[in-house]
């Protein structure tokens, strides 16, 4: 079976698949659907975030985590995201899993991510070799530096990156 790029798995909020759909249409609808976040971090146990390339289309320009984005139908979550990590970041190395949520956030545009996202962790320490249609920039940061910009420019950094530094402060993994 062919993957198919463009549509996104729906979802229950058990991640059990429901089918699938384009992916505007699935952003434009607000449904539920599938989704993985990759957080690196170097020997220095400094954050690897990657600011969104300008033109995507919702959080262009904005901070984020190492890498996200959505699997393929009937591909695994994790090879997703050692995929799409390679894709965005020129990145291979091995991730864990680390928890999974559910949040929704609307944007200006009219869009609606309502995601299960599964978020993963690993180690890399060098230079990515960034994919400049999906990342215009990239840094490593401290946690504690982290922190004091996020309190400071909120508005610099996506929803769901947000949440993510929130739960892995509250689970222990961090700060």
């Amino acid at each position: 079976m062919a993957l198919n790029k463009d549509l996104v798995v729906l979802v229950d909020e058990r991640d059990e698949a429901l089918g699938t759909m384009e992916k505007m249409e699935a952003h434009e609808k607000a449904l539920l659907h599938r989704a993985f976040s990759v957080l690196l971090f170097n020997e220095q146990n400094e954050w690897l975030l990657q600011r969104r390339a300008l033109d995507k289309y919702h959080c262009g320009g904005l901070w984020t985590n190492t890498c996200c984005s959505h699997p393929y139908p009937d591909e695994n979550t994790k090879d997703a995201a050692v995929r799409r990590l390679q894709e965005e970041m020129g990145i291979s190395c091995r991730l864990e899993k680390a928890f999974d949520f559910i949040y929704k956030a609307s944007f200006d545009n009219g869009l609606t991510e309502h995601e299960f996202d599964h978020v993963f962790i690993g180690n890399f320490s060098g230079d990515p070799q960034i994919n400049t249609q999906e990342v215009a920039d990239w840094k490593y940061i401290s946690s504690e530096d982290l922190k004091k910009d996020m309190a400071t420019h909120p508005e610099d950094y996506t929803p769901w990156f947000k949440i993510i530094i929130d739960k892995m402060e509250k689970g222990g993994y961090i700060m």
